[in-house]
């Protein structure tokens, strides 16, 4: 069994470190939320900036809050965050590429280029367009990199689609009489699984960078409301008095993103 596995580890290391460091990353941030003993809104004057300790693992920061609680809860919000994302923009991608990608013709002219008209355009820079018009806030940003999210997905399902329509398994299911919705999403796609779970999982790790840079700038999630993005820009007027707030946060990004890139990166390879 132990030569079995590590067979596995050695063909796709990316797979298995992905799915650890993310497995890792979202257990802390659970057991940070769940069981810590401080409210991550809960402000101490005199634990301004307080070193890592027994009561503080990692520190307080400008407001006294612990900043174990507070990044747990802001890994939770852009994690939150990044799955309703991928979501949206699965669920919508998938019908759409289903149906661009299976009809051809006239179907796939009016929405694929309405889709190449929307990817024409830098994601983060449509998703300041959309937060310019709705407003800031959780929700809003969701929404906003969801709809970004769909032309990308739709793409990826249409070329699926494309592929699988006129296999032999396909053309036995039109002979024995099955309409083209169960043709579409019973027979074919089941098959575009794997391609589209690796490509979610590569969209998780770009709606959390989304997310930081839209909280950093502001324009994302806001106040009193906590995310990584927004911590990091809280963290960067205190730089240089007290790096380690911007290092911490700063390495929990990476740490996430690094993570999600393997695992992306090891599906992909069992695609």
């Amino acid at each position: 069994m132990m030569k079995k596995l590590g067979f596995r580890f050695r063909k796709n290391p990316e797979l298995y470190i992905g799915a650890a460091i993310t497995g890792i990353m979202a257990l802390i941030m659970v057991a940070g939320v769940l069981f810590s003993p401080y409210d991550p809104d809960a402000m101490d004057a005199s634990s301004r900036f307080a070193d890592p300790s027994f009561a503080h693992i990692l520190g307080c920061d400008n407001f006294g809050r612990d900043l174990f609680a507070r990044l747990s809860l802001g890994g939770a919000t852009t994690l939150f965050i990044a799955v309703c994302t991928v979501l949206i923009g699965v669920t919508f991608g998938t019908i759409i590429g289903a149906l661009t990608g299976y009809y051809g013709g006239a179907v796939d002219e009016i929405l694929m280029r309405f889709n190449d008209a929307v990817l024409a355009f830098p994601s983060i820079l449509l998703a300041l367009v959309f937060i310019s018009v709705f407003g800031s806030g959780t929700w809003k940003v969701i929404i906003s990199l969801g709809i970004v999210f769909v032309p990308s997905f739709a793409r990826i399902v249409r070329s699926e689609f494309m592929r699988c329509k006129n296999l032999d398994y396909v053309r036995s299911a039109r002979l024995m009489g099955a309409k083209d919705i169960r043709i579409m999403f019973v027979h074919i796609l089941p098959n575009t699984v794997p391609v589209v779970l690796s490509s979610a999982v590569i969209g998780f790790n770009n709606a959390v960078l989304a997310e930081a840079g839209m909280s950093f700038l502001g324009i994302g999630v806001q106040p009193p409301a906590s995310s990584l993005g927004r911590m990091l820009s809280d963290a960067q007027a205190f730089l240089f008095s007290e790096p380690s707030y911007a290092i911490i946060t700063g390495a929990s990004i990476a740490i996430i993103v690094l993570g999600f890139s393997l695992l992306g990166d090891g599906l992909k390879k069992n695609a």
